[in-house]
């Protein structure tokens, strides 16, 4: 399956509000002190389950772990 996100592409992203957030929306998330964007795949209360599109699920973070979410994407 072809990525949302390519290497190089513009990504525009806004503030995360956590109530905000759906399943399948991209967001930007720190994990262990790394920054990526990755798919949101299941939520479940105040928590997000993180992946990317070839069905990878890297886990659960906290909504104080997603600092943003794409609002656009524009390959380059």
């Amino acid at each position: 399956m072809k990525p949302k996100v390519n290497d190089g592409d513009l990504v525009t992203l806004q503030p995360a509000q956590a109530d905000d957030l759906v399943v399948g929306d991209i967001v930007l998330v720190r994990v262990s002190g790394s920054d990526y964007l990755h798919l949101v795949k299941a939520i479940d209360g105040s928590r997000f389950q993180i992946g990317n599109n070839r069905g990878r699920i890297n886990g659960w973070v906290g909504r104080n772990a997603i600092y943003g979410r794409a609002i656009k994407v524009e390959p380059t």
